[in-house]
Parts: structure tokens; C-alpha cells; sequence
């Protein structure tokens, strides 16, 4: 009754599709929209993985809003700008603050509950890509499998191990092409 169900990835934004600046041994989102650079290989990482059939979307936390840090109309110049460069299909996002108690910020999987109803996706064939523990422990509790581009960051590492650790998008996207060619069936 409910369909063929497609498998996706699931993308953080900033340091994943585009460039995080940090300070302190932590990431931080572009303040403006000209400050917005697409890290090297994510186009074709991204091309990659969608001709072999997958669901690509993009799911960010951005709290800045809620702490009056941030304008939601630059946070939406931001996604626009990405999925007019990028195979996207959407970018979800979550603008609350911890305190908020939502349950789609990460490491809550409510954005990836509401793109799975959304897309008919099968979340257990389906993978979280992020470069911080709130992304792995996403994946995670939405049941996908997890890779973490690990940058080095200072701050906490994922406490459950992501499937696959890498140190960019495009090795990413190389580990779950192999992954799904691996399985039995078509995208």
C-alpha cells in the first residue's frame, strides 16, 4: 500500500556541501550569503550519487535564527544558492535552539522522519552524511547507516561509531556507491 520505497542521502550543510569557517577548533555556518563556497568535489560527488538513483537532501540545524545571530532570509539565500548549484532535491532545516525541545533538531531524527513520509524513502537503506556527532547520532537514530567527515574538530566525537569515517564528500560518496552496488537490488 505504501509504494516503492527509494533510498536516500542525507547531507549536513555546512561542512559537508559547503565550506564551515572555524574558530576554535569549531564550525560555524557562512554569516552571509557571499561568504557561501561549495567545498571542492561536492558537485561531482553529488552527480555521483544521484545517477546511481539516490534521493539527495540536505539537513541542517540552524540555531543561529533563534538566537538572533542569524536571518532566516540568509539562511535561505544560503539553501537557495546550494540547490540551485547542487543535485538536490531540498534542504530541510531546523531553526530552533537546544532549549526549544523540537524534535527535528539533530541529533533528533525528525528531519529525516519528515523527508522519509515526504519521499517514501526506506531510512534502513538509506545514509546520513555529517561532520559532527549530532549528524552520526542522527543517522543513527532514524536507522540509516552514518559516515563522518572527520576534520578534527574541537569537540566531541560521535559516542556510537559511524559505519564509515572519511576526510571529504567525495570519499563519501565513493563508500556508499560501493555500498549500494554491494546490496541486491536497483536504486
Amino acid at each position: 500500500m505504501k509504494g516503492e520505497q527509494r533510498r536516500a542521502v542525507f547531507l549536513d550543510r555546512d561542512g559537508v556541501l559547503n565550506r564551515a569557517t572555524v574558530k576554535n577548533g569549531k564550525p560555524y555556518p557562512p554569516a552571509t550569503l557571499a561568504e557561501l563556497q561549495i567545498l571542492p568535489g561536492a558537485l561531482s560527488a553529488l552527480e555521483s550519487l544521484k545517477a546511481a538513483g539516490l534521493l539527495l537532501i540536505g539537513v541542517t540545524n540552524q540555531p543561529d535564527v533563534a538566537r538572533g545571530t542569524q536571518r532566516r532570509d540568509v539562511v535561505e539565500a544560503i539553501n537557495t544558492a546550494l540547490l540551485s548549484a547542487l543535485p538536490l532535491l531540498e534542504i530541510l532545516v531546523c531553526y530552533h535552539d537546544d532549549q526549544d525541545g523540537c524534535a527535528c533538531r539533530k541529533p533528533l531524527p525528525g528531519l529525516l522522519l519528515q523527508a522519509a513520509a515526504r519521499h517514501t524513502i526506506d531510512l534502513s537503506s538509506s545514509v546520513m552524511i555529517g561532520d559532527r556527532w549530532k549528524d552520526v547520532e542522527t543517522g543513527h537514530e532514524a536507522g540509516c547507516a552514518t559516515v563522518f567527515i572527520d576534520y578534527g574538530y574541537s569537540e566531541p566525537r560521535p559516542s556510537r561509531p559511524p559505519d564509515h569515517t572519511v576526510h571529504s564528500l567525495s570519499e563519501a560518496a565513493a563508500w556508499i556507491l560501493t555500498q549500494f552496488h554491494a546490496r541486491a537490488g536497483t536504486p
